[in-house]
C-alpha cells in the first residue's frame, strides 16, 4: 500500500507535470497562430483556468492542517488572479463600443453604389470618431496596466530566482508552498501576456529575464520542467514583441486586422473626396472587409468575456470548496 508521503509527492509532482505540459501545449498555440491571435490567448485564459482547478484539487488531496498559514497564501494568490481578471475585463470591454461603432458605419454602407465626395466626408468624419474612441481606450488601458506590468515582471524574475537559489523553501505545507509558488510564477507569466494582448504594450522588457539563459541549464523544482517550458515561452513572447513592427498599444490579432481595414476604407474614402475618383466596385470589397473584421472582433471580445467571467465563478467556488472543506473538518 502507498504511504501518506508517497501519494503526497505523486499528487505534487502530478501538479508539476500538469503544468509543463499545459505551458508545452500554449508554446504549440503560440507557433501555431498569428501573434497575441484570438485562439492563442483564449487558450491562456483556458489554461489559467485549469491550472487554478488542478490547485484546488490538490489541496484537497494534500489533507493540509485546517486554519494554517497556507490557506492564508492560497487566498493571496487567488485574490491576485481575480485583481487581475478583473483589470483583463474592465480593458476589454472598451473595445464594445468600438466594434459596435465600426460595423454600423459598415452596415450603413453595404450595397451604396454612389459615394460622392460630400458623402465620402460624412463617412471619413464617423471613422474619425470611431477612431478616437480606440485611442482614447487605449490611453486608458496604458494607464492601468503600467502600475499592473512592473510587479508581475518583477514577481516572475524574483520567483525564478527563488527556484534557483533556494528549494528547500519551498517544502513547506507538505510541498505546498512550492505549488503556489509555481502558481504564482506561471500566472504571472500567462496574466503579462493577456495584458500585452488585451490591454496594452509598449515594450517586450517586461518579458526579458534576468540572468539570461540559466533557465535553462538543468534549474527546476522537485524535478519538474516547467520552469524550462515557462523560461521558452517567456523568450518567444518577447522575441515576438521585438519583431512586432506596429505601434505600442492593443496587440490583439483581431483588434489589430480591424483597425488596418478600417483605415483603408478610409483611405479609400478620402481619394474620393479630393479627387472626386469614384472606385465603387473597390469600395464596396473594403466595406466588406471592415463588417468581416470587425463582426470576427465582437465575436472574440464576447467569447474572451466568458471566459474571464468563467475563471471569476471558478475563483469563488476555489475559496469557497477549501474555506468549507476547513469548517468542516
Amino acid at each position: 500500500m502507498m504511504s501518506s508521503n508517497s501519494c503526497t509527492n505523486s499528487s505534487i509532482n502530478g501538479f508539476y507535470n500538469m503544468l509543463n505540459q499545459g505551458l508545452n501545449e500554449l508554446h504549440q498555440s503560440f507557433l501555431s497562430h498569428n501573434f497575441m491571435s484570438f485562439q492563442f490567448l483564449s487558450q491562456v485564459i483556458s489554461s489559467l483556468q485549469s491550472f487554478h482547478s488542478q490547485l484546488t484539487l490538490l489541496v484537497r488531496k494534500l489533507r493540509l492542517p485546517v486554519g494554517g498559514k497556507w490557506l492564508d497564501e492560497y487566498m493571496d494568490e487567488s485574490s491576485r488572479l481575480w485583481d487581475a481578471s478583473h483589470l483583463l475585463k474592465s480593458a476589454i470591454s472598451g473595445m464594445d463600443n468600438y466594434y459596435s461603432s465600426a460595423i454600423n458605419i459598415a452596415s450603413s454602407l453595404d450595397g451604396y453604389h454612389h459615394f460622392t465626395p460630400e458623402f465620402s466626408r460624412q463617412v471619413i468624419r464617423a471613422i474619425n470618431v470611431c477612431q478616437r474612441e480606440i485611442l482614447g481606450m487605449e490611453e486608458e488601458n496604458k494607464s492601468l496596466t503600467e502600475t499592473r506590468i512592473q510587479p508581475l515582471s518583477q514577481c516572475l524574475n524574483q520567483n525564478m530566482n527563488i527556484c534557483m537559489d533556494s528549494n528547500s523553501k519551498l517544502n513547506g505545507f507538505s510541498g505546498f508552498r512550492g505549488v503556489l509558488f509555481a502558481m504564482r510564477s506561471v500566472g504571472s507569466l500567462l496574466v503579462m501576456i493577456l495584458l500585452c494582448g488585451l490591454s496594452y504594450c509598449w515594450s517586450s522588457s517586461c518579458f526579458h529575464q534576468v540572468g539570461g539563459g540559466s533557465y535553462h541549464e538543468g534549474h527546476m523544482v522537485f524535478g519538474s520542467g516547467f520552469m524550462v517550458s515557462m523560461a521558452i515561452l517567456q523568450q518567444k513572447v518577447a522575441e515576438e514583441i521585438d519583431n512586432n513592427e506596429g505601434h505600442p498599444g492593443i496587440l490583439f490579432f483581431e483588434f489589430q486586422q480591424a483597425k488596418i481595414a478600417m483605415e483603408e476604407l478610409k483611405v479609400m474614402l478620402e481619394t474620393i473626396a479630393c479627387y472626386n475618383n469614384e472606385q465603387n466596385g473597390e469600395i464596396q470589397e473594403k466595406v466588406e472587409n471592415v463588417k468581416n473584421c470587425f463582426e470576427l472582433l465582437r465575436c472574440s471580445v464576447e467569447t474572451i468575456t466568458g471566459q474571464l467571467d468563467d475563471f471569476f465563478d471558478e475563483i469563488v467556488e476555489g475559496r469557497k470548496k477549501l474555506l468549507d472543506m476547513c469548517t468542516n473538518r
